[in-house]
């Protein structure tokens, strides 16, 4: 039903920027590595809504966690030695952070307190974790990204249990990123940065995966970073590079395409605001949150059971 239309275009504007108080003149680790000889302040990521309407948000390069109000003001949740990536609210509150450096973390929001939940897989340490997505019964979804790509296509999809099983669900992949699930549940949706695709990986009926493939492909210098679903099956992807979200239908194509209004690395994307269908974007070179309003909503977070 799609063939014969073009995407429609949206522009976003500015929600929020990082506050010049938050922006860091240290040295980062992470920023030597992945942005060499650029000047690198902060580099948020990892948009989640909590039932208040705040907007948490990771800085990865500094190991810090923000929580921004609906009216745009930050404050510090915590600050810690380690790389935060991605992060999901669970209903009771508490911050799930997926670190490249220490893996699954609990962080308080209220204290900042910080606890592991799962440091490494049978005493090996992972790769580097990138982003996590939880399901309504309690199971968390992971990417074990790294330093993987198409010389080396070694980066896995995890799934842990609220019991503690940890499984391995896929580990031949270039550059796993962002992930999330349909609205049935029953497909996991990949990010492959640096394959810039999407995999479609349909769940079976005892939890493994089967029958996975590319779902589009994208272009740029970078690639499809963190994803979001909203209500009518359709898969929201920030690029990298190319300083847009795609919406793509359920048939994979693509139906429209927001538009950055600060700089070109849009990295994630969370759904939250007025009837939830307001769509925040993670702008990581300039340290703003963008946010555009969308016809459909996005599927409500957070949807779990999982016990902190």
């Amino acid at each position: 039903m799609y063939l014969d239309k073009q995407p429609t275009v949206t522009d976003s504007g500015v929600f929020s920027t990082m506050p010049v108080e938050f922006r860091s003149s240290g040295a980062s680790e992470w920023a030597a590595v992945n942005k060499p000889g650029q000047r690198v302040d902060s580099f948020i990521e990892g948009p989640a809504f909590d039932r208040d309407g705040n907007l948490y948000l990771v800085d990865l390069a500094f190991g810090r966690i923000f929580r921004v109000t609906p009216e745009g003001e930050w404050t510090l949740v915590a600050d810690y030695d380690g790389e935060p990536n991605g992060l999901a609210v669970h209903p009771d509150g508490h911050l799930i952070v997926a670190d490249y450096r220490r893996g699954l973390l609990v962080i308080d929001p209220q204290t900042g307190r910080i606890s592991s939940l799962l440091g490494r897989r049978n005493a090996e340490s992972f790769k580097g974790l990138n982003d996590l997505t939880v399901a309504a019964n309690g199971d968390i979804y992971f990417t074990d990204q790294g330093q993987t790509g198409l010389h080396d296509p070694t980066g896995r999809v995890y799934r842990l249990r609220p019991k503690g099983q940890l499984e391995c669900l896929m580990n031949n992949l270039p550059s796993p990123n962002g992930l999330v699930l349909d609205v049935e549940e029953r497909v996991l949706f990949v990010a492959m940065t640096r394959d810039n695709s999407v995999w479609r990986a349909p769940l079976t009926s005892d939890g493994n995966v089967s029958k996975v493939g590319r779902f589009c492909t994208l272009f740029g210098t970078s690639g499809p970073d963190g994803l979001a679903m909203d209500e009518d099956g359709r898969l929201v992807v920030a690029h990298a590079s190319l300083g847009q979200a795609f919406v793509f239908a359920p048939d994979g194509q693509c139906v429209e395409r927001i538009r950055s209004t600060a700089g070109p690395t849009c990295t994630n994307v969370a759904f939250g605001g007025k009837n939830n269908t307001e769509l925040y974007i993670t702008e990581s070179s300039t340290g703003s949150v963008l946010r555009a309003t969308l016809t459909t909503p996005g599927v409500p977070v957070p949807r779990s059971g999982w016990t902190a």
